[in-house]
């Protein structure tokens, strides 16, 4: 009897040992935790540990964007083509699904996709991640001061003596004060810091953002004409074209699906013929009739402002006047009233 029982007890602990997960497999979280960006912009990665050497000022904390992206040959950007998914901005929540290692799997919030119904799913350096309970409850309960210009600097003291960090348009992060030309506001994980209320709209609740019209879009994004192109890029240091278009749409209080080929199917379909101001322009394979693969915004007069490739900056062109363009075009969607 005691033989049969050490024999069982014996192949249940190797047992144990046999089928135990190792410590770099990813291990799937059983209970989601959320937890918030603790950088101005991270950038999620197809798959964890891909990056090269160039890529370390936008795998750490702090990051440095103009340096990363600066420092970048044409062929070293083009490398990012399929390595990146999108970016998410300071304090911005994230839903983690995986850890692997240094490395943990999110979901986006505010970023639809069919990819997941929590957020957009792809890899990010763990120390990247802030889980505050105490900034977590100001999301909720303050009012926020969303950036509006195209970067803007957080400071330590209120005379903008010392620099803490440049954060992107769109970011939006919890008021504790406001005084005169300066606005307070709470950070993911280092308290409180002071930036221009000149750089800021504050706002009580999403629901206070006005209903933007088609010129409120356009200006928007007018402001970022000659920025250089990012494959992935969700803010005011580089946009890929989905990237342009959801954000400007993000800042204006309307949440819109994050990649094109998905743009292509929500909203209103528009005729070429009725197309206003704001409205997306798709453009397609095989002279429009096979996958989306890109957008722009109508700005009127038959004219588009996009972000077009990694060769390129935000610009604005004549899009029926183009060939390639107007042989590529597939439909338009309309997301405003």
């Amino acid at each position: 009897m005691y033989k049969k029982w050490f024999i069982l007890s014996l192949v249940v602990i190797l047992g144990s040992f046999l089928f135990a997960p190792l410590p770099s497999e990813a291990k799937e979280k059983s209970e989601k935790e959320t937890a918030y960006v603790d950088v101005s912009v991270a950038t999620l990665w197809s798959e964890p540990d891909i990056t090269r050497p160039i890529d370390a000022p936008s795998v750490g904390n702090p990051v440095d964007m103009w340096q990363w992206t600066e420092s970048m040959s044409l062929d070293q950007k083009l490398w990012l083509v399929g390595n990146l998914q999108t970016q998410a901005l300071y304090g911005q929540k994230v839903t983690i699904l995986e850890e692997r290692g240094n490395w943990v799997k999110v979901a986006v919030h505010g970023q639809p996709t069919p990819k997941s119904e929590l957020g957009y799913p792809a890899w990010m350096p763990k120390i990247q991640l802030a889980d505050e309970s105490n900034f977590a409850k100001l999301k909720e309960n303050k009012s926020f001061a969303q950036v509006k210009d195209t970067t803007a600097w957080l400071y330590d003291d209120k005379q903008q003596k010392v620099e803490f960090k440049e954060i992107s348009f769109n970011t939006k992060l919890p008021v504790i004060a406001q005084a005169g030309d300066m606005t307070l506001v709470a950070t993911p994980s280092d308290d409180m810091k002071w930036i221009s209320s000149e750089a800021v709209t504050v706002y009580d609740s999403q629901q206070e953002i006005p209903d933007p019209t088609g010129q409120d879009l356009v200006e928007t994004g007018k402001q970022f004409l000659g920025l250089p192109y990012l494959w992935a890029g969700v803010s005011g240091f580089g946009f890929d074209c989905s990237g342009f278009t959801h954000t400007i749409y993000k800042a204006n209080g309307i949440t819109i699906p994050r990649d094109s080929s998905v743009q292509a199917t929500h909203g209103t379909p528009v005729a070429k013929e009725e197309l206003q101001k704001g409205d997306l322009l798709f453009f397609a394979y095989n002279e429009g009739e096979g996958s989306v693969h890109h957008v722009g915004m109508y700005i009127g007069d038959g004219q588009m402002i996009h972000s077009p490739n990694t060769e390129s900056t935000v610009e604005i062109i004549d899009v029926f006047e183009s060939d390639y363009y107007s042989s590529e075009f597939s439909g338009a969607r309309r997301y405003i009233d």
